[in-house]
């Protein structure tokens, strides 16, 4: 009786056991690993380490796929933030994280994982995102554009240019680089665009309507034109084929920018505009001004627009909120057409050739020479060089930050509007 009492004892603690291993198995198999996006990096970016912020609800070992490593191998439950290794210039739209953890009993064992892929960004030679591009070339090209088709090219720093091929003889206004690909605006929603480094452009297809188009630039594979009327035009394929958008706003659109995920156009009457769906909808933001808005430049996380009667406005909550920039009272009696950044500096250009730079991330700006344009129309930063382009073809250069400033020779005396690197 007592041998009979131990084998239903045994037998019993058998199958409590089994049905506990049993329970534990079925409560991992409903365990799963989860992993969102939660800061993507700024595209494009002169960081060659950039950081990004996932989170993940478990634990677990990391894995890296496509172009990007890090040196972090371990996830958290929670937010993870990175550091990729070393990165050289160049897109980076293939790169993955892959969290994996092993779920054991005495009975089982169950992998967990899932996978993350990087939001696409670019890692340039330039920090700077002025009014008619987001992003540099990375090859040394600048690329000047102006009246009567005009196509100007540099490959020593702005230092001399030769005329690039152009298919057109309608006056071109703005110019940037996106995606190995040059794109220029102008007049009749004329858009002409180059795939051999500014060598030479073509003609592409536009998005309807004749009004004269402005700035376009570049972010997230997409390139967005602005123009009169309030007109804006989109293209994700590099710039092949453009459909236009609504914009909300009847206002002459002059200016364009792009960081941080976000779309600002700038134009008259104050109007600012903000996009976060790559320029697919648009919302019209206070900007604290009725003057009309020209250029838009964006370096460390602050967008600056620039305008008349010396008007400078910043933002730094990509383009929510804005308030005044502190400039020289005599600034009020010029327009302040272009604006753009580099090493830690925001310049302005305007007309009657005045030139004023700020150090403190476009807080406060001061004169700093007076250049020999008499209308500086268009300015960009590139291989630490700015280069200002003005009326009759004339061009400013600057090594030093925008502190001084040597006149260039162009090769040619048209207005010239836009420039690019």
């Amino acid at each position: 009786m007592k041998n009979n009492l131990i084998y239903y004892l045994f037998i019993t603690l058998s199958i409590i056991v089994n049905s506990c291993s049993e329970g534990f198995k079925e409560e991992y198999s409903k365990f799963f690993i989860v992993l969102k996006e939660v800061t993507a990096i700024t595209t494009p970016t002169t960081d060659t380490t950039p950081d990004y912020t996932f989170s993940s609800n478990e634990s677990g070992a990391i894995t890296y796929g496509g172009s990007c490593s890090s040196s972090t191998t371990i996830a958290v439950a929670g937010n993870n933030t990175i550091t990729l290794n070393t990165l050289s210039v160049g897109i980076y739209a293939d790169c993955t994280i892959k969290v994996s953890k092993t779920m054991r009993t005495n009975k089982s064992v169950t992998n967990l994982s899932d996978s993350l892929t990087i939001t696409s960004f670019t890692v340039s030679s330039s920090d700077d995102s002025s009014s008619d591009d987001s992003s540099s070339s990375g090859s040394g090209v600048f690329v000047a554009v102006g009246y009567s088709g005009t196509i100007l090219r540099s490959t020593d720093n702005g230092s001399t240019w030769d005329n690039a091929t152009s298919p057109t003889g309608n006056n071109l206004k703005g110019v940037t680089w996106g995606n190995n690909t040059f794109v220029a605006v102008g007049a009749s929603v004329n858009i002409v665009r180059s795939t051999d480094n500014g060598s030479s452009f073509d003609s592409v297809t536009h998005g309807g309507g004749s009004n004269l188009l402005e700035a376009v630039t570049f972010g997230n594979n997409t390139f967005v034109a602005v123009g009169y009327d309030g007109t804006i035009v989109r293209s994700t394929d590099n710039g092949e084929t453009w459909a236009s958008v609504t914009s909300g706003t009847g206002n002459n659109l002059f200016g364009a920018g792009f960081a941080n995920n976000t779309f600002v156009v700038s134009g008259g009457y104050g109007n600012i505009l903000r996009s976060t769906d790559n320029g697919s909808s648009w919302d019209n933001v206070t900007s604290g001004t009725g003057n009309v808005l020209d250029d838009v430049a964006f370096g460390n996380n602050t967008f600056v627009v620039s305008g008349a009667n010396g008007t400078i406005v910043r933002s730094t909550d990509n383009g929510t909120n804005w308030g005044n920039a502190t400039v020289p009272a005599a600034l009020s009696s010029y327009r302040v057409w272009a604006a753009g950044f580099g090493n830690n500096t925001f310049v302005g250009t305007t007309h009657h050739g005045k030139i004023v730079r700020s150090t403190d991330n476009g807080s406060s700006f001061s004169y700093v020479t007076d250049g020999y344009c008499s209308h500086m129309n268009g300015i960009y930063f590139g291989n630490n060089t700015f280069v200002a382009v003005c009326y009759e073809g004339k061009m400013e250069r600057s090594t030093d930050n925008g502190t001084t400033w040597d006149n260039i020779t162009s090769g040619t005396t048209e207005h010239l509007y836009g420039v690019a690197f």
